[in-house]
This record gives C-alpha cells, sequence and structure tokens, in this order.
C-alpha cells in the first residue's frame, strides 16, 4: 500500500521530526551540529522556509517552520542531508544511511500552540537530562528566543514578537514561559503527535484540515452508527490543554 504524502501546507507552522537510523547518533561532535546548523540556514533561505525553532539532539533534530509552498520542507531536509550525510560519514570512518526513513511532520494551530511547541523543542535536551537548564545547551535556539545570544537561522514568527515591545519584554516573556513548563499532557499531547504525524490543534482546526485538503484528519468512527447520536459525541471536543 503506497504511503499518503506528508500533509503540508504553505504559510502554516509545522513540527519536523527527523531521527537517526535505528535511533543511532546524527551528531558525535559540536563540528557535526555545527555544519549541519549552517547548511540548515542556507537551504532555508534557498528554498524560502522560515524556521521558527530548533534543536539538535545526539539521535534526533526537531525545527518548528514555516514553508512558503507545498515543497519547500522537503526540497529543504533533501539539500541538507545531501551536504551532510556524506560528510558526516567521510569524517566518522562510516557508510551507508544516517536517516531513519523520511522526515515527519505535524500541521500545527499557530495561535494556541506554537509556543508550546517551540517551548517543547527547546526543552528536549532537560527531558532528555542532557542538562539541569536549556540555557546550557548549546544546540538549540533557546540561547536566541532569550536573548543570550542572536541565530541567524531563526525567523521569529509573529506570536513571539506578541510577546513584548521591546526585545527585553519578549525575552523575558518567553523565559518564564519556558521555566513554567507544559506539563506532562501537553508534552504527551505534542511527542504523540510528531511521532505520529497528527496535526497540533483543536477539533475545529483539524475539522477545517479535512475540508480544506480533503483527507481524513480525525479518527474514523468505528461500528454501526447510532439511530440516536450518544451523548459523548455531541460535545465538540474534550478541554483544550491551556
Amino acid at each position: 500500500m503506497a504511503r499518503q504524502p506528508r500533509l503540508i501546507l504553505p504559510n502554516q507552522p509545522h513540527l519536523i521530526l527527523q531521527r537517526g537510523n535505528d535511533n543511532g547518533l546524527i551528531f558525535r561532535d559540536d563540528e557535526d551540529q555545527e555544519r549541519f546548523h549552517g547548511w540548515l540556514q542556507e537551504c532555508a533561505r534557498l528554498y524560502q522556509v522560515a524556521v521558527h525553532a530548533w534543536v539538535l539532539m545526539p539521535n534526533h533534530l526537531i525545527l518548528l517552520a514555516t514553508p512558503q509552498d507545498e515543497n519547500g520542507l522537503a526540497l529543504m531536509m533533501q539539500k541538507v542531508g545531501r551536504h551532510y550525510v556524506p560528510w558526516f560519514n567521510k569524517k566518522h570512518g562510516r557508510s551507508g544511511t544516517l536517516f531513519e526513513g523520511r522526515f515527519r511532520t505535524s500541521l500545527v494551530d499557530a495561535a494556541p500552540w506554537l509556543l508550546a511547541c517551540s517551548r517543547h523543542l527547546e526543552l528536549a535536551p532537560v527531558h532528555a537530562r542532557l542538562v539541569a537548564d536549556p540555557a546550557d545547551y548549546r544546540w538549540s535556539s533557546y540561547a536566541h528566543h532569550a536573548g543570550m545570544r542572536s541565530d541567524t537561522l531563526i525567523t521569529d514568527h509573529m506570536l513571539y514578537w506578541g510577546l513584548g515591545n521591546t526585545p527585553f519584554q519578549r525575552e523575558a516573556a518567553y523565559t518564564e514561559l519556558v521555566q513554567q513548563g507544559g506539563g506532562r499532557e501537553e508534552e504527551a499531547l505534542i511527542g504523540t503527535a510528531l511521532a505520529k504525524g497528527w496535526p497540533i490543534g483543536s477539533l475545529t482546526f483539524k475539522t477545517e484540515l479535512e475540508k480544506k485538503t480533503k483527507r481524513q484528519i480525525l479518527p474514523a468512527k468505528r461500528g454501526r452508527p447510532f439511530k440516536v447520536k450518544p451523548v459523548s459525541e455531541t460535545a465538540e471536543a474534550l478541554p483544550e490543554i491551556p
């Protein structure tokens, strides 16, 4: 059975996940991450993809980005891989596939979820117990958002700009947002959606996606239809995670 194409929409934020083959290392030292970061910046500009947040973990990477067209994300990731994989293999004396198949994407309902997704990926090193504080992890966009250093890869989203009228206000508000954390429920929701390629957003957002893309987004109903609609289906959705 043919795989369904990725769900990618122009001018809509997406979370992107790329893992190492067999969960193997894709970054072994700082030079690896620095090279990948440089090629990612070059290819993001080439294919007009706005990268809002990123993290490079030893065995995977996560991006939060908005493409200008349907092909930009795929072309960007493909081009970065063509630069990075041969270079990595030569440097480390290996051969063959580095990444686990194709990357995964999750459409993000921007207004309620974009900053939560940014927080989620920038806290990944803390949750993996690589560092105690996201500021201590060099290979993520946290330092940029917290005002510690500028990152020319980043195109700040309008929702980040909405955190304050000055850079100091935005950086302070974002730092507080990350320090608060998202809670287990939010982390589980984003992590599961990203792993499975599900959209991240409200029931209304997903319903509109189904209509717009003519693709099944919501889970199919099971069993024979009820003559009387059950009470559990009369509500629009479970309460959203704040």
